[in-house]
């Protein structure tokens, strides 16, 4: 895998009021992988605000930690089996966030890695949904770069 990707990443919450619609961000980034753990950096912004979010992800099968650094700050880890909590601060205020991680799932091919979580997301103590994120990373000279499909086939079909 090259330093220069592309980074896909959907997210689906079930349950909630909303009409359970994926919500898929495409943004260029970095990769490099480290003592058996991927790396995944990348800017994001915020519609309406000025600044950006320096997102850093970092991922093993079984196992992935989010640090958000910016406009927002957060740092989020997904441990298979295991329920971890946080505070997400965002323009809007702080909310208290627990993470109940039922799967994270890496699959890693030479040209592009998948990267599955499922889990229950808690808001302030409460149960809010069960959600799912779609990861997918590729080199950026890509030239066939699809969005996701939006249910597990696409981790399936590697």
């Amino acid at each position: 895998m090259t330093k220069d990707v592309l980074i896909s990443v959907k997210g689906i919450q079930f349950g909630t009021m909303a009409d359970d619609e994926p919500l898929e961000v495409i943004s260029p980034g970095e990769y490099f992988k480290k003592n058996g753990k991927h790396y995944i950096i990348y800017e994001e912004v915020t519609e309406g605000y000025e600044g950006t979010t320096l997102n850093t992800y970092q991922f093993q099968d079984r196992s992935m930690e989010l640090t958000k650094k910016g406009l927002v700050n957060v740092h989020m880890v997904f441990e298979e089996g295991r329920k971890n909590l946080t505070n997400y601060v965002t323009p809007y205020g702080t909310v208290f966030v627990g993470l109940k991680a039922h799967s994270v799932e890496v699959k890693e091919k030479e040209e592009e890695i998948k990267l599955e979580i499922q889990y229950d997301l808690e808001v302030n103590y409460e149960y809010l949904a069960h959600c799912n994120i779609y990861m997918s990373i590729v080199p950026r000279e890509r030239k066939n770069f699809l969005l996701q499909k939006e249910t597990k086939e696409k981790m399936d079909e590697s």
